[in-house]
Order: structure tokens, then sequence, then C-alpha cells
């Protein structure tokens, strides 16, 4: 019997991809999305399944999950995969955005986390795959927001683990690194300082000079697959995650510091 999977954010980049991959894979797969009048998968065969859901509304997230164990019975895996990043300074934030930020991909991982482990629960069965990021291991400028959302999941996973492994349930943090998505640019909400404008503009230029170098999304995909079907006690799963956290790693601090200082200033030239 296929198993089951629940996948946040699914319409565009790497919850897309996961969608696609998990079908391949012969899993039936619940798509869901904010718009799912936009879903991108045209045709749908009858394993998957694209529900409405904001995962910033307790109501959309109980309504979509009981459609869901409605359609294929039970939930087995869910990937906590909507997001999105606010970048920009910290000074130049309000605390609306911020708080948007926060509700979007810390507060609805948790909602939507506690709407499918009742079924989970009274299986003593299921697992849990959170996508982070290598920026909930280590940070770069103008991405304040972003980071803190991302190393707040890393806390959260790691703790959940403990609480959920005696109700047989496994958690998984998949971490990919910087991938060609719509992450940077129309699905990013940008602030500005005028304090910090050169910087600003330099970061902007990197951020542009790198998409195209980057790995696609099915990289991700391929990970959050392996990790929804990985039976040992693993929770760390690095995807595409480039040089960074090795360098990150490796190097002293202020030589680090120095390299990404270097960078953004030559970028703001």
């Amino acid at each position: 019997m296929a198993q089951t999977v629940l996948i946040t954010g699914a319409s565009s980049g790497i919850g897309e991809a996961a969608a696609r991959r998990f079908l391949g894979a012969g899993w039936n797969v619940a798509a869901t999305m904010r718009r799912p009048e936009r879903q991108p998968f045209g045709p749908a065969p009858s394993n998957l399944f694209v529900a409405a859901m904001d995962v910033t509304d307790e109501a959309s997230v109980s309504s979509a999950v009981a459609a869901v164990e409605a359609r294929f019975g039970a939930i087995d895996v869910l990937v906590n995969n909507a997001g999105y990043a606010l970048l920009g300074p910290l000074e130049g934030l309000t605390m609306e955005r911020l708080r948007r930020q926060v509700d979007t991909n810390l507060l609805g991982l948790v909602a939507v986390t506690q709407a499918v482990l009742p079924g989970m629960r009274a299986r003593r069965s299921g697992t849990i795959v959170n996508i982070a990021s290598i920026g909930g291991r280590m940070a770069f400028p103008f991405t304040a927001a972003y980071h803190a959302t991302k190393f707040a999941v890393e806390g959260l996973s790691e703790s959940m683990r403990f609480e959920l492994k005696p109700h047989g349930i496994r958690v998984r943090i998949v971490e990919p690194g910087p991938i060609r998505t719509n992450f940077l640019g129309g699905s990013a909400d940008w602030v500005e300082h005028p304090a910090y404008a050169r910087e600003l503009a330099g970061f902007r230029r990197m951020s542009e000079a790198l998409k195209g170098t980057l790995p696609p999304p099915e990289r991700v995909a391929a990970v959050i697959l392996q990790a929804a079907g990985d039976r040992s006690d693993r929770l760390r799963y690095p995807a595409a995650t480039g040089p960074y956290p090795l360098l990150h790693r490796l190097l002293p601090d202020a030589i680090w510091r120095r390299l990404v200082a270097f960078e953004l200033a030559r970028r703001s030239r």
C-alpha cells in the first residue's frame, strides 16, 4: 500500500520538486499551497491531491489536514517546506513584517505539525521532515530575520525528536544550500534603509550573480525523499550546500568574517 506525504508550499521551488519526486516514487502526494488554482502539476493523477492551505491560518491548516486524511486515510510523512525570505537590514524591518516572517517560517511549521501529530501518534508511526537551511547553522548579511526563523527550526526539531521518538515518530531536518529557485527574487520580501543602501545594493548584485550558478531544487528533493524513507535515527540531512558550511567550519572566525566582508565590499563598489 502506497504511503502518503503532505508537502506544504508545493506550488514552486523545492516544494514542487519534492512533490514530483515523491509522485515518481509511487507515493500518494498531498501538495498544499495557498492558491491551488495555480498548481503547476497539470491534470492530477489519482495519487496526487492538491489542497488549499495557508500555514498562517489555523482553520486553513485544520481543514487541509482533514481533507488529506479523508482522501488517503492517513499521513505518513509531513514535509514542512512553506516559507519565504525577509531580506534587508535589520534596522529597516517593521514589526509587522518580522511577525509575518516568523508566522510563516516558524509558527506555520508548528501549526501544521500539531495538526498531523494526533493521527501519527494513534498509529505510532510517522516522519516529520522540516526544511531548514544552511542558514540555520550559519548567517550572512541582510538576512537576519530569515536566519532567526531557520535557527529556530533547527532547535525546535532537535527538541521534537526527543519528544516524539517514544510515540514512534521520527524527525528530520533537511538543510539546503543556495538553490536555483525564486527565493531571492519574487518570493523574497526586501526591506531597505538609507544608512545601508550601498552595502545592500552590493548584496543584491551578489545574489543576482549567483543565480545562474546554483543547483536546481531537484537536488534537494532527492534528499527529502531519502530523509522520509530513512529508518535510522539520523537527524540532519545537508542538501546541495555548496562550499559554505565547510569553509565556515574550517576557517577561523576572523578569517571567515573577513572573507564575507570582502565579498560584500567588492560587490558594493
